[in-house]
């Protein structure tokens, strides 16, 4: 199985300067046994999101200049 966790929450974290951190959805430790792969939360589909935006923006940009 490839798990793809796309939900990113906020926990308190004493040990973080900020006081929390970021976890997703997933219980990342358990499954990471088992799946094939996974994508790590923060860092994992972000930059995807990102490039998914500004090709989305490049391609209406386009269709609005045509």
């Amino acid at each position: 199985a490839v798990v793809i966790d796309c939900g990113i929450s906020s926990i308190s974290d004493p040990s973080k300067k900020t006081g929390s951190r970021l976890v997703g959805d997933v219980d990342f430790d358990n499954c990471k046994e088992v799946a094939g792969a996974i994508t790590p939360v923060p860092g994992g589909v972000g930059p995807m999101t990102v490039a998914m935006l500004i090709s989305n923006t490049v391609d209406a940009a386009k269709a609005v200049s045509s």
